[in-house]
């Protein structure tokens, strides 16, 4: 009797899955469920499932769903979330590490929202969902590109690293076979600009090298390498061809070269280009053509409202049953390696406490990283740290406004830290005075107006008695001040994606000078014709020609758009509570002069890869409050042998950077990063570091094969804390 008892609840566990259908039994693979439902569902049904709003089907237990979703630095546009620095500050602090801890607090707090809206009458809407379409590892070739700000910068390698930690913080490791989320590569490929011919500009021509050595490097090795889920293509054309039906990109390089089987998602309503006129346009007035080119050519889901015409296309002939089934097949499986299709109670991921949203744990979290990704970028005479016995003045467009912490595709904080704030917590309010100082910008036109929305400017705890309007500040109210901060740059409402912005110097997002704006410059002029020393924060998504201001400021630090803890972190660097170690990933060009057509991607002239002139602050730059000695490198057994030493009374942080070179290759990069180590040094501590440098490691590209196998030779290696040569030390070796 007892082993009856014993057999029974096998024999019913075997006798429920034996009457399920294979798409209902959650022991099959989420292949296997997927291919068996998509040979179920209509023609009609199949076509509804390849639009970023599903429908639901619940003949077939399909639950509404909708693919859009941000996760740029947090959980983004749907509410409260944990507001990190923005992207470009992320990699500002080559801290791959602690970024991959970001993401998987992105993604924990992206789980909930979807919890939260599955449980809601409304179902899971835009912005509630798991698939997040992050990262943006597009390569931040020119400065002017608005977009810039949501990248890991301008070198290829970077990205790549910084890329691998956002993928695998994202998407975690499965729990019972169920992912925690999927992420998504954006904008295959060759994209950065301009934003506002996005919807018709041709990349053109360009060499093979930069094309696999820049544009698809982060592409190919985190297809590679990672286990990520979905690429999204991007708007531009390519040789003639619109990314999103580019069977070069996505069907020969992507599937069949890299051999990249998840889902190809397009970017939103960029089908819509294939028809509409002032677009690519190259199907006038078809929709339907315009979608059956961009399903045959590798798109599985579409954002946007084209797909539906494949209703159409079908019945003229123009795609076949083959063709839907394949792209339905992997939105299907998607949603069955995510858990969505099966009983909430059997996937652990729904079961993700909602206190953990926005919690302090995750504030903690947010200010670590934005403490990271501080970048000193000026200090003459060690004028900073500052003392807090002084009395200071706090002015400048930035300095209290918690907006520009933002950045774009954000979350909305519990609290955000202006620098005001932050400053006014170390030294009290009774020793800051304020003023707004100037506008940001000029206006290109009457019609122009920027918005002064000033965030937490008006709370009760740091509310500051000025009579001054903006722009009309009367220097006499710093006469009692022994240092002035001011607090600048750009903005997020200037700077970002097709923007509308009427003030000179930037257009449809981008910009067409990289100066920083003439209302600034002409204001921080006359804080110094004040006799006191003058401290520029300056706060940006990109890099700003700043030469003037080196010369007049006595301190430069760039805060980039720290996120909810940003003005904290901003205080901590400027008071010594927190010794900075941010890198530039980003060259800082000294004028407009250094750079060349923006249109044109070519890379000759662009970057730390291939600039040939002295850049302002180049890549990889950034100053500490400590001093560090490198020792002379060695190789053993495929690891570059670095000696470093604190040889300072200060506990800091190195950044330890390796470059490469093929000394035969004189049309390749000036120096290629393919190294960098985060290094925790106490005073006067010393240590090893280890950076693998065997030949896949240096992974360069073989002009002679087209491919990155690094070919035998004579290599350069140059290591410091900058990719400026004068910082640089260097070894030779040959491989053979």
């Amino acid at each position: 009797m007892k082993r009856l008892v014993a057999f029974l609840p096998a024999f019913l566990a075997a006798a429920i899955s034996f009457a399920q259908l294979p798409y209902q039994n959650p022991s099959l693979t989420p292949s296997e469920r997927a291919a068996d439902l998509v040979s179920r569902l209509s023609v009609e049904q199949k076509i509804a499932l390849m639009n970023y709003e599903s429908p639901a089907i619940p003949e077939f237990g399909i639950r509404q769903y909708n693919w859009w979703n941000e996760a740029l630095h947090g959980s983004a546009r749907n509410g409260l979330a944990t507001v990190f620095p923005q992207a470009i500050g992320l990699a500002a602090s080559w801290d791959d590490v602690l970024l991959q801890q970001v993401f998987d607090v992105a993604s924990t707090e992206q789980r909930i929202k979807f919890n939260m809206a599955r449980s809601s009458e409304e179902g899971v809407t835009i912005y509630h969902g798991l698939t997040v379409w992050t990262p943006n590892i597009n390569i931040f070739r020119d400065p002017r590109w608005g977009r810039g700000q949501e990248t890991y910068g301008e070198d290829p390698y970077l990205t790549t690293v910084m890329g691998r930690a956002v993928v695998n913080g994202l998407q975690g490791d499965p729990i019972n076979g169920h992912d925690k989320l999927h992420a998504c590569l954006k904008h295959f490929a060759i994209h950065s600009g301009p934003e506002y011919e996005r919807h018709t500009f041709d990349v053109g021509d360009i060499s093979w090298r930069d094309l696999n050595d820049t544009y698809l490097y982060a592409f190919e090795r985190l297809v590679k390498t990672t286990d990520v889920k979905e690429v999204m293509c991007a708007y531009n054309s390519y040789e003639g061809k619109p990314c999103c039906g580019n069977d070069k990109l996505l069907i020969k390089i992507l599937r069949e070269q890299w051999g990249f089987d998840g889902l190809m998602v397009t970017d939103c309503w960029a089908v819509r280009d294939f028809h509409e006129e002032g677009c690519h346009n190259i199907f006038p007035n078809d929709p339907a053509s315009a979608s059956a080119f961009s399903v045959r050519n590798g798109a599985d889901l579409e954002c946007g409202s084209s797909f539906p015409a494949l209703n159409q296309a079908y019945k003229d002939g123009k795609i076949d049953v083959a063709e839907l089934d394949r792209a339905v097949f992997k939105v299907m499986k998607a949603r069955y390696e995510l858990g969505e299709m099966d009983a909430e109670e059997s996937v652990a991921w729904n079961s993700i406490p909602h206190d953990l949203l926005a919690c302090d744990a995750h504030h903690e979290l947010a200010l670590k990283m934005a403490r990271e990704t501080m970048t000193l970028l000026h200090n003459r005479n060690n004028t900073l740290p500052l003392k807090r016995d002084l009395k200071y003045a706090v002015t400048g467009p930035n300095a209290a406004d918690s907006l520009v912490m933002w950045g774009n595709y954000n979350g909305i904080p519990r609290k955000t830290f202006t620098v005001l704030e932050g400053i006014v917590s170390k030294v009290g309010k009774d020793n800051v005075v304020y003023a707004h100082g100037c506008e940001i910008a000029e206006a290109a036109h009457d019609g122009g107006k920027y918005s002064e929305t000033q965030g937490n400017y008006h709370d009760e705890a740091i509310s500051m008695k000025s009579s001054e309007k903006a722009g009309e500040t009367d220097l006499s109210v710093f006469d009692d001040v022994d240092v002035i901060i001011y607090v600048g740059g750009l903005s997020p409402k200037l700077e970002g994606e097709e923007m509308q912005v009427n003030y000179k110097g930037f257009r449809g997002g981008d910009r067409t000078t990289i100066e920083l704006p003439l209302s600034q410059r002409r204001y921080i002029a006359e804080l110094k014709a004040t006799g006191k020393p003058v401290v520029f924060v300056n706060l940006s998504g990109s890099a700003v020609a700043i030469a003037p201001e080196v010369e007049i400021c006595d301190a430069i630090l760039q805060g980039w758009y720290g996120g909810q803890a940003g003005g904290q972190a901003v205080a901590d660097v400027l008071f010594g509570d927190y010794n900075p170690a941010g890198r530039l990933p980003v060259t800082f060009y000294a004028s407009d002069a250094d750079l060349p057509d923006y249109a044109d991607y070519d890379m000759e002239g662009r970057t730390y890869r291939y600039f040939k002139g002295k850049a302002l602050f180049p890549f990889g730059h950034g100053l500490s409050y400590s001093e560090f000695r490198y020792g002379k490198a060695r190789l053993d057994d495929g690891k570059l042998m670095i000696p470093l030493e604190n040889v300072s009374d200060i506990d800091g942080e190195e950044v330890v950077q390796v470059y490469v070179r093929k000394v035969s290759d004189s049309e390749g990069p000036i120096k290629s990063l393919r190294g960098f180590r985060r290094v925790a040094l106490k005073a006067g501590e010393s240590t090893i570091v280890e950076i693998p440098m065997s030949a896949e490691d240096i992974d360069l590209f073989d002009p002679m094969t087209g491919r990155h196998d690094t070919p035998e030779g004579k290599y350069e290696i140059m290591y410091g804390g900058t990719s400026d040569d004068s910082g640089l030390r260097k070894l030779t070796f040959r491989l053979r």
